[in-house]
């Protein structure tokens, strides 16, 4: 069950109010008064990307760029259409964040989103959700009725000259669509497969026209910064990771579920708010951002904050908040071979680096596991990522080398004791 501490996107939201989701209880709580005061008090393009870039938002979805920078990006000048597109293809394992703004606080996003559109000079939107969550893709298109009936989507928005149109489109649960350019790939009707940069979105986008895309939580965290400044929500975080973020807690903790604290919050006091370890285990091992990102050591990960630079500090990413929780019980093996076999059944196979590498390390990952490792091993799932990190179109291949790197690194012992003794390190048995 999700549980929320003090933050801006679920301030003052009750997610056991089952109407907690729609507009009603929205303005209650201050929603599209963001919105309004752009309207009504002649609040320019310029102010809102500045805004933007005082809050320190940066990027949610995992690569942590500056949304304001993102947004003056944008050639605002240039006539035509330009889109502006919400990534709600949540596919990253351990992360399940945006699924929940989308089914409690929904009208978060689509304000977001139409402040967004008026900043970049974009009159439609698209939020691209994640196929496997279909129940939610239903309530979003619920809360977009909502939306329009009440006069804040569609044509002369509240009677200020301000058109935009928000459509919601759902994917099929492709890992790759969660590639920026995939993604606009799968929107246009086609293989989600990702495009060669440059030209980027910004100039050559959806439909050829220029585009912004940014994560679910990103947009959600706009309407705040616009009612109460981006100094304020600059504040709820430290310098260069602004505002406050949602951590996705899973794996051996009492309480699992989503977190939205203040960015620097040391990694023990998250762990503390997740009701710590299960079962008085021991902490082994974390992974801080999604399973893409380095694995850390619980001796280095128990020193971090939950920030941008404390994490990269320390070997890894901040990623999507994605907090995967591992005691003093896992195989290391084991769970290295589960992430491999996701990337290589995940990977488009568009790049031939890709395409043969994610498969060659799971098959050496299972071979290990399975008793029938060889000490080369080792040597060689580091030359194999090597001629995979850095040379493909997208990043599918660096996502898939990070934790065999860092696994084999961290724990290169387990890999060893496996080999020669061809059983678990851990309780020794067969795993």
């Amino acid at each position: 069950m999700a549980v929320y501490t003090s933050g801006v996107i679920f301030a003052g939201l009750d997610t056991t109010n089952k109407d907690c989701w729609k507009l009603e209880q929205y303005v209650k709580r201050g929603g599209y008064d963001a919105l309004k005061k752009i309207l009504n008090t002649g609040v320019t393009q310029e102010q809102v990307i500045a805004e933007l870039k005082a809050s320190g938002l940066r990027g949610r979805g995992g690569a942590g760029f500056p949304t304001g920078l993102k947004w003056s990006f944008m050639p605002r000048a240039l006539d035509g259409q330009k889109y502006i597109v919400c990534n709600s293809d949540e596919g990253e394992p351990g992360t399940f964040k945006d699924k929940d703004i989308l089914e409690f606080n929904p009208h978060s996003l689509i304000e977001g989103m139409i402040i967004a559109g008026f900043t970049i000079g974009a009159s439609v939107g698209y939020n691209y959700i994640h196929g496997e969550i279909f129940s939610v893709y239903e309530r979003f298109e619920e809360a977009l009725e909502e939306a329009r009936r009440a006069g804040y989507l569609g044509n002369n928005i509240l009677g200020k000259g301000l058109n935009f149109e928000l459509y919601a489109h759902h994917g099929y649960g492709a890992y790759i669509c969660g590639e920026e350019t995939a993604l606009l790939e799968s929107l246009e009707g086609k293989k989600g497969q990702p495009r060669f940069k440059p030209p980027f979105p910004a100039s050559f986008g959806l439909y050829g026209k220029p585009t912004t895309i940014n994560n679910t939580e990103s947009l959600a965290s706009v309407p705040f910064i616009i009612n109460d400044g981006g100094q304020v929500f600059q504040e709820k975080g430290i310098p260069n990771s602004g505002g406050t973020k949602l951590f996705s807690v899973s794996g051996h903790v009492n309480r699992p579920g989503n977190f939205e604290v203040p960015l620097g919050m040391p990694f023990k006091d998250l762990l503390e708010l997740a009701g710590g370890m299960r079962d008085g285990k021991k902490l082994k091992a974390v992974i801080p951002g999604g399973s893409s990102a380095p694995i850390l050591p619980a001796d280095v990960m128990m020193q971090c904050n939950m920030d941008f630079d404390s994490i990269a500090k320390a070997g890894s990413m901040l990623g999507s908040g994605a907090v995967i929780i591992m005691n003093e019980d896992v195989c290391m093996v084991k769970a290295l071979e589960r992430l491999a076999y996701f990337y290589h059944e995940e990977s488009c196979g568009q790049c031939t680096p890709c395409r043969e590498g994610t498969g060659w390390l799971y098959e050496i990952i299972h071979r290990i596991e399975h008793g029938e490792g060889r000490i080369e091993d080792l040597d060689l799932l580091d030359s194999i990522g090597n001629q995979m990190a850095g040379r493909t179109i997208c990043a599918l291949a660096d996502a898939a080398v990070f934790p065999v790197r860092s696994f084999t690194k961290h724990f290169r012992e387990e890999f060893i004791y496996h080999i020669e003794h061809k059983k678990c390190m851990v309780d020794h048995k067969w795993c």
